[in-house]
């Protein structure tokens, strides 16, 4: 099972790269910022929360992982609130909260056009 996360958030070869499960080593050490990114977004797979809020959990991830990962944890159910200044991820969400500065803000559904 651990390997199957491993491979659906793209880290498959942290194993063989760490010396196999059985090594251990200081992720501080070993893992680059979107390593570790990754690496949290496979505990959230693994158990499978009913809410996600992600404060700019993949600002480290290439946009094309960026979106499997979304995809997989919006087909899991996940219902994610997410904070980003990527407007990439505007299409995994309904509803949009967005901060304009001097205590002024919008909120609404999601533009049509920013939907998948």
């Amino acid at each position: 099972m651990l390997m199957e996360i491993l491979k659906e958030v793209r880290l498959a070869y942290i194993c063989d790269r760490e010396g196999g499960w059985e090594n251990m080593s200081d992720w501080n050490d070993v893992l680059s910022g979107g390593e570790k990114q990754r690496m949290a977004m496979g505990r959230l797979i693994y158990h499978k929360p009913s809410y996600a809020i992600l404060d700019e959990c993949t600002s480290a991830v290439s946009m094309d992982v960026e979106g499997h990962l979304y995809t997989h944890m919006k087909n899991q159910g996940i219902t994610l609130i997410t904070v980003s200044h990527r407007d990439t991820l505007w299409k995994y969400h309904d509803y949009l909260l967005k901060f304009k500065g001097d205590k002024k803000y919008e909120f609404g559904e999601m533009p049509k056009d920013k939907l998948l």
